[in-house]
């Protein structure tokens, strides 16, 4: 593929560095300021920028007919979704794209279903790296959603920690904890690439529990 990336910081190299293993050439290369005018040919674009230039970024690749995979979190991606199911262009969007942190999704969708009926309540513990700019967290907020009702999330912000989260599950008489701790920014990256693969030839707005079969 021929892959435009929005958004060269750490997470935009690193997902240069996947793409590039696995076969693909970089295009183009859009930091902030970049502009969709002249952009080259592109089979699919990746974009990890800000809360606040988001919505902009991924209408201008629509607007091109370009298949995206956006993973900024902390912005209403609703308006966007609708847009890719009118122009049929193809867009993912996802909270978090580690393989991991999708089967702990579906992990804990299950588990939701399983005390259902009994007393435990569940809380989430998420930690990330200083940099991170919305608080809670986008994969925070998809496990208060898959988990359901009212749910505490604690957010914590230290170091340069790639991304912890806990759910547990408390009753009077014992505690369920399941956690998903990322080790390096790789596994955002490697799925990414993967959904900008599976989106080809696809139209309109897919979920990574498609691209995941889950």
């Amino acid at each position: 593929m021929r892959i435009v990336l929005i958004g060269y910081g750490r997470m935009g190299r690193m997902v240069e560095q996947v793409a590039q293993e696995r076969g693909h050439e970089v295009v183009f290369r859009g930091d902030a300021g970049w502009s969709a005018e002249g952009l080259p040919k592109a089979d699919a674009a990746i974009e990890f920028t800000t809360p606040q230039t988001a919505e902009a970024n991924v209408r201008s690749l629509l607007d091109r007919h370009i298949p995206t995979v956006s993973g900024t979190t902390g912005w209403n991606v609703e308006p966007m979704r609708k847009l890719s199911d009118e122009t049929g262009v193809g867009l993912i969007w996802a909270s978090n794209f580690s393989i991991g942190v999708n089967l702990f999704f579906a992990l804990n969708e299950r588990l939701s279903e399983l005390v259902r009926g009994y007393d435990y309540a569940p809380s989430i513990t998420e930690i990330h790296h200083v940099h991170k700019l919305d608080k809670p967290s986008g994969t925070a907020k998809t496990l208060a959603a898959v988990v359901g009702g009212n749910v505490s999330i604690e957010s914590v912000r230290e170091g340069e920690v790639a991304g912890v989260h806990t759910v547990c599950w408390d009753s009077d008489a014992d505690r369920i904890s399941v956690t998903h701790e990322a080790k390096s920014r790789r596994g955002f990256a490697l799925g990414a690439v993967m959904a900008a693969e599976w989106l080809q030839g696809k139209k309109g707005c897919h979920t990574m529990r498609e691209v995941l079969g889950l």
